[in-house]
């Protein structure tokens, strides 16, 4: 009994691919799906983090080219068009507004402050919803990923046992391969779920930071204009 129980043993393939292939159908159905889950949290992050350099360097170019003492009439001329950055069109939407509040006779409607920064916030909005999405998934996924993992893990223990029924033996050689057919489903939950979660906590406060950068050269913007309103 102990020499067929490890000539079962060894004949018994427990590379990945195998685990795969012969795994019940719901299981092989979990373990795609997470597999896919997982290739995309990586596109995800890599998208992000490409997006999310390009808005710093846009905000530092912006805030020297702002600061640097042109005058906002003219500044406002050469980027109104076609603004290139989310700071560049935070500034369009709140110096676009100041210009549709003045008068023929060179007066202002009241209350143009308010309506200013109303702008430049639904503006900053929009750049906050920009940056943060996708980041969604990758939170729901962190969630998720471990709980459909087992899932596939249960139900695979499941077939198990029923095989076990079947054939009436339970000897190692004869549980081993249909355990590890159901724990791969839990690992790949976890290696979905993992990264998943580091990226979303990372990206969330990297997005903080720059939604920041936006809010602070409104609030400057704001100041400027005040300036001008007194």
């Amino acid at each position: 009994m102990e020499t067929e129980t490890l000539a079962l043993a060894q004949e018994a393939d427990f590379t990945l691919i195998a685990l795969f292939f012969r795994a019940s159908l719901i299981v092989q159905l979990v373990m795609v799906a997470l597999m896919v889950a997982s290739v995309w949290v990586w596109a995800i992050a890599f998208s992000k983090f490409a997006m999310f350099r390009r808005a710093r360097a846009n905000a530092t170019a912006f805030d020297t080219a702002f600061w640097s003492g042109e005058p906002l009439d003219e500044f406002y001329d050469k980027v109104a068009e076609a603004p290139g950055s989310a700071s560049e069109r935070v500034f369009v939407a709140g110096m676009t507004e100041w210009r549709r509040s003045l008068r023929d006779d060179g007066a202002l409607i009241p209350g143009v402050q308010q309506r200013v920064d109303r702008s430049m916030d639904v503006s900053i909005a929009r750049e906050s919803n920009r940056l943060t999405n996708g980041l969604t998934f990758l939170a729901t996924t962190g969630a998720i990923a471990p709980f459909v993992g087992l899932f596939g893990t249960v139900w695979g223990i499941m077939r198990s046992f029923q095989d076990i029924a079947i054939s009436g033996q339970s000897s190692l050689a004869v549980v081993a391969p249909g355990i590890a057919e159901a724990l791969l489903a839990t690992g790949l939950g976890l290696l979905a779920a993992i990264p998943a979660v580091i990226f979303y906590n990372k990206l969330s406060h990297d997005a903080d930071g720059i939604v920041g950068t936006y809010e602070s050269f409104a609030d400057e913007f704001s100041t400027l204009l005040s300036r001008q309103l007194d």
